[in-house]
């Protein structure tokens, strides 16, 4: 009989469920003829380093490998992650989930406060020693909402209040 553990992450609050939503809902239709598609927090992705295994989920992700998977774990990095924040994940994802991603290489990363309304996208670059590094490249509030781009995706359109549109 297998063993399983079962992790409590203490009940996201629906609006962050409606963010991810709305984010997949945009991008979805706008990746209909590529090699890409968007993912909801319904996936993993699983990566070694060295001798230690880290699975993650992201809250969305694109990936333009799809055929790189096992079951509903992708063995691939994708292009782009999105974590959509709360306060008992707040710290692992600007932590460690964030480390994760850049050993993996993963282009960019946007971390999304859905209370405050604020994208921080994250392009990745490498050191002057050549090692990648994730960047601030751009913090996206009500103020300058028409700046909301996905970075390695520049085709893709999103609409900042669509984004944050919580509305019942």
């Amino acid at each position: 009989m297998n063993n399983i553990q079962i992790t409590d992450m203490a009940g996201a609050y629906i609006e962050h469920s409606m963010v991810i939503t709305n984010f997949t809902g945009i991008v979805s239709n706008q990746l209909k003829n590529s090699m890409c598609r968007v993912f909801p927090d319904n996936v993993q992705y699983t990566w070694w380093f060295g001798n230690e295994k880290k699975t993650v989920i992201p809250d969305a992700s694109i990936n333009c490998q799809v055929r790189s998977r096992r079951g509903n774990t992708f063995v691939n990095a994708p292009q782009f992650v999105m974590e959509v924040l709360s306060d008992s994940t707040e710290k692992y994802d600007r932590t460690e989930k964030k480390e994760i991603y850049r050993k993996e290489e993963i282009n960019e990363y946007w971390i999304v406060d859905w209370q405050k309304k604020k994208v921080e996208i994250y392009n990745l670059d490498y050191d002057e020693n050549g090692e990648p590094q994730y960047y601030l490249f751009k913090t996206i509030t009500k103020e300058n909402k028409d700046e909301l781009e996905i970075v390695h995706f520049p085709h893709v359109r999103i609409d900042f209040d669509e984004l944050f549109d919580m509305e019942w």
